[in-house]
């Protein structure tokens, strides 16, 4: 067999490849001398091109010797200071910003020791100084050329694939997962482009990728590049920021991807791996980050705490969370066994150190109350069983009265009577102005518990939020269940809002208001601005996939008995400040406690037993004073009336003051829609006013204009009368003045 048909031999090949791989992985085991000898030859050609383009390549005689004479003792330096800096163990391609400062540092430090030994030492002053910082620069390229040059030619090796992804956010998280995606092995995604709102960023690049506009510019961007997703690189953004986003994207049937929020982020960075598809969650408000945790760990741990609705979605949680806390022992009370059961199995598979106590009970039932709070002698009771449904409590009033109103009135007396040291009433925002029948009941609670707290040594207090995501009889349970069906999705009224947050975060806050809490104060958490609803749904169709309207029909069934447009935190008659936690802002009522509360609440309960509804609803009126019923006059009514009247008189009969804007339309007043501004208004003399004409809605100083019609002149009084009247009566103690008093 000759020697070309013995090389053609797949036994041959196959042995010569096995040697070739045998040589190749000796040579990486032993790479550190040939990387050291290559560096040097990088040192050594750096030097003679540095003096050659010195002498324009005709290197005299006289310099031609120094320079022999000082090679050996640069390439001893640079050898030293090479390994001094770690330059013979990097791998090359992973190069990074971190081994071109090592070249940089370990060249220019060899390069001062080789001219202070020349020039010093051996006085070799022929040597020119500009050939050390030529040989210094050129090093530095060489160097950071010859590990850069793999990573070039795999770039180039590459065809483009992957998912297009244009990336919303050109800052840092941006920058970082724009390199991970261009750097990374398998290259899942391919980034087409970037978008920022910061203008000055626009046209220019990232690793390569383009800055191509705005968020104006997204329905442009998206038609001219086609990307497979959008990802939200912003983990910093505000959820306003992120429904902004959403709702950019919303005539695009593209999937909408994002990073976790800085405060998920254990070590600050982002990868490919964190990546994941956008949630209704992170459309809401978040708990603020830092809160310190040892109040809350200071007030549960190793004390004997009670939960009552602990089978409710709010109950539930705060057993997960206090059971964390390492409590003596926590009694769950409820009155359904399912629910109950299903906790109590949880927290036993995690094996909590507390004690958990499962107790079926009613709150309605005094004997079982007083009897389960002799036994077990809670120390800290969170009472958070109640009903909550507004469409249902509108249909059986009388079972409003008796959980919401009996329940709460029997569990704050009993504890009371049995020592409890902490009382903590979970309540709700519908409970402020009232215009159903759950949020009067759960007033008339919250006065109950402001009552039971004069002069007894339990310290009660109230903690009132809105909607929390997810929890029964939430809105966003039955618009998934829609949007699953294929809809239509139904919202009652185009412009109603309601406050929104997360089920663990609102019962975190709750926590941290009920370590701080004082004798009989109502604290409030703080939710952000209140959310439309229609926008909740029309996001929740976008997270699907699916295109609002297109695929998705919305349909308005209109209000619902006892519902309002929006919600409130903070009533007519109470005052609010700040608290000792963020974000958790302090209540106290005006009103001062009636001494015959409870004889009216005990003939509202006898009214509910006997299944009297008129009398019962027209107690709970006489009681809170705020209550208007939405089948009398809805909320809906009361928002726009000077819209409807405008209507039926025409633009030029409106009365009222000039809007500041248009000053063509005339404003109306407009309600506080957030603590903030309720805040505001507490603090002084303006009042919100709104203009239905351009939009406007901002703060102004009440005016009382004149009438349309003309007025008779008033007969003038005798103010001798008044002064005879007034001199037989003590003049009775005025409260302290409020901006509330120019309304």
């Amino acid at each position: 067999m000759n020697e070309s048909k013995l090389s053609d031999h797949p036994m041959w090949r196959k042995r010569a490849a096995g040697t070739a791989s045998r040589l190749l992985e000796r040579i990486l085991e032993r790479r550190r001398p040939f990387i050291v000898l290559f560096h040097l030859g990088l040192a050594a050609l750096s030097s003679y091109v540095a003096i050659w383009l010195r002498f324009d390549g005709v290197i005299p005689v006289e310099n031609w010797a120094p320079w022999l004479r000082a090679l050996p003792w640069l390439l001893l330096l640079r050898a030293l200071t090479f390994a001094r800096f770690g330059l013979y163990r990097g791998l090359w391609r992973y190069t990074d910003i971190w081994d071109l400062r090592n070249i940089v540092s370990a060249v220019a430090f060899s390069s001062l020791a080789l001219y202070l030994l020349v020039h010093r030492a051996f006085g070799l002053t022929s040597y020119p100084r500009a050939v050390f910082m030529i040989d210094a620069g050129v090093l530095v390229l060489l160097m950071s050329g010859v590990r850069t040059l793999p990573r070039m030619i795999t770039e180039l090796r590459r065809t483009p694939g992957g998912r297009r992804v244009l990336v919303y956010g050109a800052g840092d998280a941006g920058e970082m997962i724009i390199r991970e995606m261009r750097g990374g092995s398998g290259r899942p995604y391919q980034p087409i482009g970037l978008i920022d709102d910061d203008r000055a960023k626009v046209g220019l690049r990232i690793h390569g990728v383009p800055v191509l506009g705005t968020g104006h510019d997204v329905p442009a961007i998206i038609e001219r590049f086609k990307p497979h997703e959008v990802l939200i690189a912003i983990p910093r953004a505000e959820p306003a920021a992120v429904r902004s986003i959403v709702r950019s994207l919303e005539p695009f049937k593209i999937p909408i991807k994002t990073l976790p929020n800085l405060r998920d982020l254990i070590d600050g960075k982002v990868d490919l791996a964190k990546i994941r598809s956008l949630s209704v969650e992170d459309l809401l408000v978040r708990s603020p980050v830092g809160l310190d945790i040892q109040p809350v760990k200071s007030l549960i741990a190793g004390r004997r705490v009670m939960v009552t609705g602990a089978g409710g979605s709010i109950g539930s949680e705060l057993c997960r969370q206090i059971a964390n806390l390492k409590p003596a022992s926590l009694v769950m009370l409820d009155r359904y066994e399912n629910t109950l059961h299903a906790i109590r199995v949880e927290l036993d598979d995690r094996r909590r150190a507390c004690r958990i106590i499962p107790v079926i009970g009613d709150v309605t039932d005094a004997a079982r109350v007083n009897a389960v709070l002799g036994e077990h002698k809670p120390e800290i009771i969170f009472h958070a069983a109640a009903h909550k449904h507004v469409p249902l409590m509108e249909e059986n009033p009388c079972e409003a009265v008796k959980n919401n109103v009996r329940g709460t009135r029997l569990l704050a007396q009993a504890a009371d009577t049995h020592g409890v040291d902490r009382f903590i009433l979970i309540s709700t925002d519908k409970a402020v102005n009232p215009t159903s029948l759950m949020g009067a009941s759960k007033r008339v609670a919250e006065l109950v518990v402001q009552a039971q707290a004069v002069l007894s040594g339990t310290s009660f207090s109230i903690v009132r939020f809105g909607n929390v995501l997810g929890s029964n009889g939430s809105v966003v349970p039955r618009f998934l269940d829609q949007i699953k069906k294929g809809g239509p999705v139904t919202v009652t009224h185009p412009d109603i809002r309601r406050f929104f947050m997360l089920i663990p975060e609102a019962v975190q806050l709750v926590l941290h208001a009920a370590s701080h809490s004082k004798g009989s104060a109502t604290y409030v958490l703080e939710m952000g601005e209140q959310v439309k609803v229609l926008d909740m749904a029309r996001h929740l169709i976008r997270l699907a996939g699916l295109v609002p309207e297109d695929d998705i029909k919305i349909d308005f069934t209109g209000l619902r008995p006892g519902e309002k447009l929006f919600e409130e935190l903070v009533g007519d008659d109470e005052e609010v400040g700040p608290s000792a936690v963020k974000d958790i802002l302090c209540v106290r009522s005006r009103r001062q406690p009636d001494p015959r509360l409870f004889a009216r609440i005990d003939a509202l309960e006898r009214a509910a037993s006997r299944g009297s509804t008129e009398v019962a609803i027209e107690t709970m009126k006489d009681l809170i004073g705020t209550f208007g019923r939405v089948g009398d006059s809805t909320a809906e009514a009361v928002e726009h009336l000077p819209i409807q009247a405008a209507a039926a008189d025409g633009s030029e009969s409106r009365g009222g003051q000039p809007c500041p804007r248009c000053h063509a339309g005339r404003v109306c007043r407009s309600r506080a829609r957030t603590v903030l501004e309720r805040l505001e208004k507490v603090s002084t003399a303006q009042r919100l006013f709104r203009c239905d004409d351009c939009g406007w809605r901002g703060w102004l100083v009440p005016v009382q204009l004149g009438q349309h019609a003309p007025v008779d002149e008033l007969p003038a009084v005798d103010l001798t009368i008044l002064d005879a009247v007034t001199k037989s009566h003590a003049a009775p103690i005025r409260r302290s003045f409020s901006p509330r008093d120019l309304r």
